[in-house]
């Protein structure tokens, strides 16, 4: 009885992280759109590279969006929260392509240390922020 309860609340919670994440959801399209190489025509191509440093920043972003949902207090608090993740992984893409200029044509040209670079470090950057949305 208790889960039929619950299940508007999980229902709201999971559409809403769907919305902000979602495979093309508005996560998912802003970083692609920020980023200056086709992530998805170069992952159809077979492009490693492309394929890791977006699984990895997809991994950096779910992982504070699923904290946000465990730790707020509201709907409105974890899409808010969604949102400041939304920000720090594009913050991640943006020093990281200063620090490395080299990024873009590593990518494209499916250098996997770049790939993996990138990747990691936004992963590496989620799993702090998501630590960071306890209270």
């Amino acid at each position: 009885m208790n889960l039929l309860q619950t299940l508007p609340n999980f229902l709201a919670y999971f559409a809403s992280a769907i919305g902000l994440f979602g495979l093309f959801g508005l996560f998912t399209s802003l970083y692609i759109r920020l980023t200056p190489y086709a992530e998805i025509q170069l992952i159809r191509q077979g492009n490693l590279s492309a394929a890791v440093a977006l699984v990895g920043t997809l991994l950096g972003f779910a992982l504070p969006l699923a904290s946000a949902i465990a730790h707020s207090v509201s709907l409105v608090d974890m899409l808010i929260w969604g949102v400041i993740a939304m920000l720090v992984q594009v913050l991640v893409f943006l020093g990281l392509s200063r620090l490395v200029p080299e990024l873009k044509g590593g990518i494209e040209s499916n250098t996997l240390a770049h790939g993996v670079f990138l990747g990691g470090a936004s992963l590496c950057i989620g799993l702090l922020n998501a630590a960071c949305m306890t209270y």
